[in-house]
């Protein structure tokens, strides 16, 4: 008799995304959101934790390194998503990684300090996690982690580090790069992210009538059938819409 093998899923929050990866992301994996600027990989990761304290009653932790922290507040209110309800609830933590390194003073409760080494920054993201017993995490972004750290050349054992820890917490995580050239296949800064994640999707750009439509691109996601298409997606004023159909445009 065989036993049936069975992936527990988290629902990600964003319309249409399921629809392409059996169900959900599964659970405890660690995911690369990978683009130019401008692709929306902020917004995927940050719809990711909002939506899971909001459907899901899951708790998730951003750490933003590339805006502060109010800042991020106020522009997914665009979406009208109220991030305070939950953080008072301690269904969500933003770690404010910004104020510190550009030498500003901050009244978060949970700001990242602006010498941090490696081990110090992953022992904090560690314990705020734990603190709120988080399911959900995302980093916003590896190379902003670089930045801090002032030592590019050690991305790569920083992010096996990172890499190991995620596993070890069982949080379900998503981590975003920058993708220089993806139409030449450079779909990550360091050209180790990809090997690292247990997926990769890349959010891209297409030229449709002299006009830049946006589409989306399942590279890799270990433990799920998933189509390699082209899958085109909108930011409304509800968030990211997926469309599995097809094209839309």
């Amino acid at each position: 008799m065989v036993t049936k093998y069975t992936v527990e899923r988290l629902k990600s929050g964003i319309p249409g995304f399921d629809d392409l990866i059996e169900g959900g992301f599964p659970s405890g994996t660690t995911v690369l959101v990978t683009g130019p600027t401008g692709s929306g990989k902020t917004t995927f990761g940050v719809q990711f934790v909002y939506k899971g304290a909001e459907l899901y009653n899951e708790p998730g932790v951003i750490v933003t390194l590339e805006e502060r922290a109010q800042d991020l507040r106020k522009e997914m209110l665009a979406f009208g998503w109220d991030f305070e309800k939950y953080e008072r609830e301690r269904k969500i933590a933003i770690v404010d990684g910004v104020s510190a390194v550009v030498g500003l003073p901050s009244e978060e409760q949970y700001v990242l300090e602006g010498n941090l080494n490696a081990e110090d920054f992953l022992r904090y993201i560690y314990r705020v996690v734990k603190a709120i017993d988080a399911k959900r995490l995302v980093i916003d972004s590896i190379p902003s982690i670089a930045f801090r750290l002032r030592k590019e050349n050690e991305i790569r054992e920083v992010l096996l580090q990172l890499n190991t820890i995620l596993l070890e917490m069982g949080v379900t995580s998503i981590l975003t790069t920058e993708a220089p050239e993806p139409g030449r296949g450079k779909i990550s800064r360091y050209g180790i992210e990809e090997y690292i994640a247990r997926g990769v999707i890349l959010l891209d750009f297409v030229e449709k009538e002299v006009e830049l439509k946006r589409y989306l691109l399942i590279r890799k996601m270990r433990e799920t059938k998933h189509s390699m298409k082209k899958y085109p997606f909108e930011i409304n004023e509800k968030g990211i819409v997926v469309y599995p159909s097809g094209e839309v445009y």
